[in-house]
């Protein structure tokens, strides 16, 4: 991955803040009550704005009744404080069924390819060869937006909906209008706009959430946490084998069911990430692979396998799109 800070956000550190609502003496309508406690978690989360679909969710755990009645109601202090907490711990509840992963932009990446020449060459010139799709040898200076929309947050770059300076730094340098740019001249344009905007964001770093996807282990450990849920996934790889009768030996059958039902237990998709499951099974003792092992023997052996996923994981997430 190329994406910029990736990291999850799983609700942990709201659990462990100071989740006081701050000193007044006035009473709040539930509506502002949720915009200070939406503003708490957004700072808590480095600036982190949470989707609408995170927190209209962690409302629906506070058991308030009519949502609309609740933000017109006034509570009192006391009230208040608690349905405060209420919330951020539904939020931090919430992130922890269901984590998201967000990349901070710090202006890092792009400080990385400005101090290198031969980087920042040849990301001008990869751009530049995008922005002309006529192939004339120029472009407009106006398609310095559309570089900037070209390298994106994978390269260190905020959306401009989240990032409104980026428009002002553009017109500061004059990366506007029709006058044409060859290559030479995109490059001289673009390094300033690049510098000032690493600047920025090393004073206000910038969180976006990725629509990307991850295995950390953690399902994994809530699925071995849960007897009933872990001897499941043992007694429908057992119906395998029963199935298979002279089929693969027991690890073989083990791998087989895993790489095929993995997801929805936490595992990566085993086409992008053999290495991770070829590392896990050299682990496991090749004399089992062979032998024939009662039905506690062999769930013992399922368990041991998915408690190294669950190790190989946790030391090192796995990111995909």
């Amino acid at each position: 991955m190329a994406d910029e800070g990736l990291t999850i956000v799983d609700g942990e550190k709201l659990r462990f803040a100071d989740l006081s609502l701050p000193e007044s003496d006035v009473t709040f309508t539930g509506a502002q009550l949720l915009d200070v406690a939406d503003s708490k978690v957004s700072s808590l989360l480095g600036g982190l704005s949470l989707p609408d679909t995170v927190k209209s969710s962690a409302l629906k755990r506070l058991n308030v009744g009519d949502v609309i009645n609740f933000r017109c109601a006034e509570l009192d202090r006391e009230e208040a404080s608690s349905k405060f907490r209420e919330y951020v711990i539904a939020i931090a509840d919430e992130l922890q069924d269901d984590p998201i992963v967000a990349s901070i932009l710090d202006g890092n990446t792009l400080r990385l390819f400005l101090e290198d020449e031969d980087d920042f060459a040849m990301l001008a010139e990869n751009l530049f060869t995008e922005l002309d799709i006529e192939d004339t040898g120029k472009i407009s200076k106006s398609e310095i937006r559309n570089a900037l929309l070209h390298m994106g947050v994978e390269m260190g770059i905020p959306p401009f909906s989240e990032f409104p300076l980026l428009n002002d730094i553009l017109k500061k340098h004059g990366a506007e209008g029709d006058e044409v740019l060859g290559q030479a001249q995109f490059a001289e344009l673009l390094q300033p706009v690049l510098q000032e905007l690493a600047e920025a964001l090393a004073e206000k770093h910038v969180v976006v959430i990725q629509d990307i996807k991850f295995s950390d282990g953690s399902k994994l450990r809530k699925l071995l946490g849960d007897k009933q849920q872990l001897n499941n996934v043992i007694e429908q790889i057992l119906l395998e084998k029963y199935r298979a009768k002279d089929g693969p030996g027991n690890t073989k059958l083990i791998r087989d069911f895993l790489e095929k039902h993995g997801k929805v237990l936490g595992l990566p998709p085993p086409e992008a990430h053999e290495a991770i499951y070829n590392e896990v099974f050299l682990a496991v003792d090749d004399k089992k692979n062979n032998e024939e092992l009662e039905k506690g023997e062999f769930g013992a052996l399922v368990e041991d396998i998915l408690e190294k996923f669950a190790d190989e994981l946790e030391a090192n997430p796995v990111f995909d799109n």
